[in-house]
């Protein structure tokens, strides 16, 4: 956990969510700046900042993200669904504890 880290916040119960998963391991909360009809987040427990600070000992927890994804989607009622993870400043990440990004139900901007 990080202290000034929003999701860890969320995770900790510091900050609400409209949460629609959660496990040991993951939390599934809706965007608060949605960019579709649903937008969701999927975000991991652990503090890892980015994608690129990842390595082998996290291929599991990706994975279960990954495989989670299309579950909580048809669970919101999406058919398809996009999925998104930005990786650094560069690739427009706004906070540094890697998440993925579904979303579906109409235009998106992304």
């Amino acid at each position: 956990m990080s202290a000034d880290c929003i999701f860890c916040k969320i995770i900790s119960g510091a900050i609400p969510c409209k949460k629609i998963y959660e496990d040991d391991e993951v939390i599934a909360f809706h965007d608060i700046k949605p960019m579709a009809k649903v937008h969701f987040l999927i975000v991991p427990k652990l503090h890892v900042e980015t994608l690129k600070d990842c390595d082998t000992s996290h291929q599991q927890l990706l994975g279960k993200m990954l495989l989670l994804a299309p579950k909580l989607a048809a669970e919101q009622g999406l058919k398809g669904f996009k999925t998104l993870i930005n990786t650094g400043k560069e690739g427009g990440q706004e906070v540094f504890h890697i998440h993925i990004h579904v979303f579906g139900g109409g235009k998106t901007d992304a």
